[in-house]
Parts: C-alpha cells; structure tokens; sequence
C-alpha cells in the first residue's frame, strides 16, 4: 500500500471532516498544515492537501507552492472545500480561475484536483467573513427573483443559519485517484 499523508488547512471544521474521512478510507497519516513538516514528505507516495475556500483563494495553498521541488515526482491531490455547489460549472470554472492565479502551469500539470461542498455556521464565523457573507447576501436580494439560482435561493433561506452539505460519499472519486497505481 502505498504511503500517503492528508493535510488540511480548515478555518470552520469542514475541510478538516472531509481530511479526516480521506485518511480514514486511504489509512494515511493526518495533519493539519501548521504542524506539517515539509522534511518529512519525501517519505510519502501520496500527498493529499485541502484547503478552505476563501475570497477565491485555497487556504494554506502556499504549503503545496512552497515546497513543490521536493514534491513534485509524488502523486499529489489537491481539494477544495466551499459552500458553492461543485456540480454548478460556474462554480468549479471560479475556484479554477483562482487556482490559475496560485499554481503556475507546471503544477497544475501534475497536480490532481477534486472539489468538494462544505457548510456554514453563521455564529462560528469571524467579523470579516460574516461581513463578505452580508455583502453576498445583498448583492442577492438586488437580483430579478426570476434570475436567481438555486444556490442564491438556498442563501437566502439559511443565512444566518447553520448549514451542512459534507457528504462522506462525495469523496470517492479521490479516493480512487489516489489507489491508482
């Protein structure tokens, strides 16, 4: 079996859930980013990083941009962690926009990457990001009802709200990728 590490970079505990399933289900080691030891990756087959989706950007994404040199010839997986519903395209071409602007072209060439959907706890949520949520919120409110889309719907219906859409389940795929020979 192959040796693999998971590190997560998780601000309200959904990226961190999703990390945990993926050792569990891969039986690899588990860290979260601030006590990763970069020395120690040459020891592994597979690097599994994920990280919170944030303004655009990934997380704790410069652990992997960092220290690329002494990774790149590992099987490296990248996850991503929102609220944004990965099977909505526009979502998934957003999050891909950001992680142009983050991975130069010859790590996004080896690097494996899955997107997954999070949840929300309005009461967990630092000043900062429950201002960008108010924000968001209002853009919403300001659309035609008719143009709305089934994500500004459910928006609005939980703001303020807990919300969780982690499923075990949606892993799977990476799961795969990461057996493969």
């Amino acid at each position: 079996m192959k040796k693999t590490i998971v590190i997560f970079d998780s601000k309200y505990g959904s990226t961190k859930r999703y990390a945990q399933w993926i050792a569990e289900e891969l039986g690899a080691d588990l860290t979260a980013r601030k006590d990763a030891d970069p020395g120690s990756l040459g020891s592994y087959d597979v690097i599994v990083y994920g990280g919170g989706l944030y303004a655009g950007g990934v997380s704790g994404i410069s652990f992997i941009t960092k220290n690329f040199e002494q990774i790149k010839d590992k099987k490296i997986l990248l996850f991503t962690c929102g609220l944004g519903d990965p099977n909505v395209p526009e979502n998934v071409e957003n999050i891909r926009k950001g992680l142009d602007k983050a991975l130069p072209d010859e790590m996004r060439d080896v690097i494996e990457i899955f997107h997954l959907r999070g949840g929300m706890d309005y009461s967990k949520l630092s000043l900062l990001h429950r201002s960008m949520m108010s924000m968001v919120r209002k853009a919403v409110e300001k659309k035609d009802p008719a143009t709305r889309t089934q994500e500004d719907i459910q928006m609005l219906e939980t703001f303020g709200k807990s919300v969780d859409f982690t499923d075990r389940g949606t892993i799977k795929p990476l799961i795969q990728k990461a057996l493969e020979e």
